[in-house]
Parts: structure tokens; C-alpha cells; sequence
């Protein structure tokens, strides 16, 4: 269960960075921000995601009791956090589209959980 509730955390926490990192990019409220409020508003985002971050990798590091080693924690977390931005960018952005190459990308980011996970 703590590499499901990891995981969790993990779609959670990249929610957050993601809207940290680009939705000043699509939300009209920040148009009329100078750059060092959207950067302030960016950082009181980015701190609710270290909350589920922070967890995330505490509940699922096998040093402290979970099941994912070091590295396979990190490319978890990049998979994660490419789902959760191409999702975004679908929902958000209508003129950026998901094309075949984005497709063989992510195939290819299974394809190294997959290795990182052989044994």
C-alpha cells in the first residue's frame, strides 16, 4: 500500500507544480501581475506541493520503510510528472496537441520504469 499512496502523492504534488510552472501561462488572472507576484504566487503554490512531495518520497524510499529504491522513485516521479503535464497541456492548452512522436516518447519512459524495475 505505501507505493500506491506514494504514487498518490506523487500525481498530487506534480498537480500543483505543474499549475506553479505554467498555469500563469493560461490563467488571465496573472496577465496583469508584474513578473515578482506571479513569481510569489508561483512559490506559495510550489510550497503546497513540496507537502505532498516531501511525503511522497518519505513513504515511498525504501530507507524509510517503502518499496521503491532511490532511482526508481525518480523516474516514477518524472512518468508522473510528463502525465500530469501532458494532461494539463490537453485540458488547458487547445493549440498544443499530442502528436504520435509524444506518444512514442511515453512509450519509451514505460519502457524505462520497466528496466528500472527488472531485477
Amino acid at each position: 500500500m505505501k507505493g500506491i499512496y506514494a504514487v498518490l502523492l506523487l500525481v498530487v504534488s506534480n498537480s500543483f507544480m505543474t499549475l506553479a510552472w505554467y498555469g500563469q501561462l493560461r490563467f488571465k488572472f496573472f496577465q496583469g501581475l508584474p513578473l515578482w507576484g506571479i513569481i510569489c504566487i508561483s512559490w506559495c503554490i510550489a510550497l503546497v506541493e513540496y507537502m505532498f512531495m516531501i511525503p511522497a518520497n518519505r513513504i515511498g524510499f525504501q530507507g524509510m520503510g517503502g518499496p521503491f529504491s532511490l532511482l526508481q522513485l525518480r523516474v516514477i516521479q518524472e512518468v508522473v510528472s510528463l502525465v500530469v503535464f501532458a494532461l494539463f497541456t490537453t485540458l488547458f492548452f487547445k493549440n498544443e496537441a499530442l502528436r504520435l512522436n509524444h506518444l512514442f516518447g511515453a512509450m519509451f519512459l514505460v519502457l524505462a520504469v520497466y528496466f528500472m524495475f527488472k531485477k
